[in-house]
């Protein structure tokens, strides 16, 4: 047998919090196994920076020293946590900007669409004869006669386990929970229908608790996704879930964690128990979609991307770690293609009926951007690998947008005015900031038209070779960030330009810009446009509609019709792979300026 590795003790003193690092783990890896939120942009592989930490005692040492440079870290050196493992006891301190704060995150989406419940699990009242010595059946055998109006046939395993005693417990009378020819629940009189609606985005992940029998949100909640640890991107967990030899069941676990915390403080907020979740329906990405079932992620990581399936899945709730009702199912919306998945085929169900009659765009501004075009009748999907910059992310000053984050950016005469999340002191920069930042400067020819910073702004500061432009105190926007923004909106915007060039069509053509998704809801639409992030449309044709897919996930939850609907959406989508298009490289290489 194997003996298991040593084991040191690392404090880390903020958080104040305690945890065993394995030897051979670096402080990154305990920390995130330990359950403290350390950023890590890149997932850990050192070439982001966002991991910061402060040796306060003990020794570490370096995984890779860089020539001429101690391979043992000094006491009160800041050092990347990714980088560094502890050689015994010690204790390091986390830079505020390195542990993931309590964000503002969009949950509940704009217009919401009101929906007739038809749902997929329905609650019917029984009542039986007592056992008799003179006949009768077996108890299943006298609850399906029960139940032979609504199609049950057959039950499930778990349900059944708890029915005999509860027959003799309950005077006879019960509740059953039907789904299909199914019985998935049993359980004493007087329990109400509740679902589950799951929007498992790849930055933050949306839960809403609904009334089945009436299609009521009861309440709702968002939390930031807890596989951001792994990498702020999906290439990046992708690559880490191939390359890391659990990664991808490390990843899953995160992603059930996730649903499960929030499917417990949900029930909690309307005081039930998780066990009167009788449903549950959940969309994402591809990858997102993947990773939750345990399925291989290596194909879709290379060329051609290519999913294991597209098709809606049900799967029994217990089968994915979830405690719902005993037998209750999950409900997977469908994928399209590629990274496209069932949050953008959500978002196309929720916008369905708030969309003009023309030709239209809907997209979901994200880490990946899908953009879908409609028009005369069919639908044209691409999926941009944009990046975590418009969100914060690989952004020197980059936060995500909580307390302390600028939100806002304008020049008064040459003076730097920012709005900050919360009223207080600004620390770094949320993505509607960064996007502000840009466009502030790109008017005021702080920034050029090829996106290089220019001297002799009051703003403007020299640091070694390199210029940046100060925002606030200690809040600087480089030249790297300009670039990360660069490519981020040529990734965007080639989309974009590169679905109407499908189409035989221009900018002017486009009636309406349907506009979802966290970072969508906050933008500043003539930021986005001074950029080149969007076209130069008058705005009256753009619509912010926020968590469009949180919308389309419930509306699914509610109606079976629905989830149907959504299968013809997702059927009727053509995806292109963006780099195939002929001209995808000039049209990108074209976007990376500001015009």
């Amino acid at each position: 047998m194997k003996a298991p590795a040593p084991w040191f003790q690392v404090r880390f003193a903020n958080p104040d919090r305690e945890a065993r690092c394995i030897e051979g783990e670096t402080l990154f890896q305990c920390a995130r196994r330990a359950g403290i939120r350390v950023v890590g942009a890149c997932g850990g592989r050192g070439v982001c920076g966002t991991c910061m930490v402060q040796i306060v005692s003990g020794e570490v040492e370096f995984l890779r020293p860089e020539p001429g440079v101690s391979a043992t870290p000094r006491i009160s050196e800041w050092v990347r946590a990714c980088q560094v493992r502890p050689l015994g006891d010690c204790t390091v301190e986390v830079s505020p900007r390195s542990l993931a704060p309590i964000v503002r995150a969009e949950v509940d989406g704009q217009g919401a669409v009101k929906v007739s419940p038809e749902p997929a699990a329905r609650i019917h009242n029984v009542l039986i004869a007592p056992a008799s010595l003179t006949g009768g059946g077996a108890d299943a055998d006298r609850v399906l006669d029960a139940l032979r109006h609504s199609g049950a046939a057959r039950f499930d395993l778990i349900a059944l386990r708890k029915l005999s005693g509860l027959l003799r417990t309950s005077g006879w009378r019960l509740q059953a929970t039907v789904r299909g020819d199914e019985v998935i629940d049993v359980g004493p009189a007087g329990r109400r229908s509740l679902g589950l609606a799951v929007d498992l985005g790849t930055t933050n992940v949306a839960g809403f608790i609904m009334d089945l029998e009436t299609g009521t949100r009861l309440a709702s909640l968002g939390i930031e996704n807890p596989q951001a640890s792994y990498g702020a991107d999906l290439v990046s967990r992708v690559n880490y879930a191939i390359l890391a030899p659990e990664g991808g069941a490390e990843l899953r676990t995160a992603a059930v964690t996730a649903i499960a915390g929030l499917m417990r403080d949900l029930c909690d907020a309307v005081s039930v128990a998780p066990e009167e979740v009788v449903d549950i329906a959940i969309c994402g990405n591809t990858a997102m979609h993947h990773l939750l079932l345990g399925l291989p992620v290596a194909q879709l990581g290379r060329a051609p991307f290519v999913p294991v399936m597209c098709e809606a899945i049900d799967v029994k709730a217990r089968d994915l770690g979830l405690a719902a009702a005993a037998g209750a199912y999950a409900h997977l919306l469908p994928n399209v293609g590629g990274f496209v998945g069932g949050d953008h085929v959500a978002a196309l169900l929720a916008t369905e009926n708030r969309r003009v009659h023309g030709t239209t765009i809907v997209m979901d501004i994200g880490t990946n951007t899908e953009i879908s075009l409609i028009h005369a009748g069919s639908i044209t999907t691409v999926s941009c690998p944009s990046g975590p910059a418009l969100e914060g992310g690989h952004i020197g000053a980059g936060m995500r947008a909580a307390e302390g984050a600028i939100e806002r950016v304008r020049i008064e005469d040459e003076r730097i005015e920012v709005e900050v999340i919360g009223g207080v002191e600004p620390v770094g920069l949320c993505g509607s900031g960064v996007l502000d930042a840009v466009a502030t400067m790109v008017q005021a020819g702080i920034i050029d038209r090829h996106g290089g910073i220019r001297a002799g702004h009051p703003a403007v500061r020299e640091d070694g070779e390199r210029l940046e432009v100060m925002l606030a105190h200690d809040v600087a926007f480089g030249q790297n960030d300009v670039r990360a923004v660069q490519l981020a909106k040529a990734a965007i915007r080639s989309g974009i330009d590169l679905l109407l060039r499908e189409a035989g069509l221009e900018e002017s053509a486009l009636d309406q810009v349907v506009i979802a998704g966290a970072f969508g809801a906050y933008i500043g639409l003539e930021s986005a446009v001074t950029i080149g992030l969007l076209p130069p449309l008058p705005l009256e044709r753009f619509a912010q509609v926020g968590n469009a897919a949180g919308v389309g996930v419930r509306m699914t939850l509610a109606s079976v019709a629905l989830r149907e609907r959504a299968r013809r959406l997702a059927a009727q989508c053509r995806y292109i792979e963006l780099g195939s298009l002929p001209g995808f490289q000039k049209t990108f290489l074209g976007r990376i300026g500001f015009e």
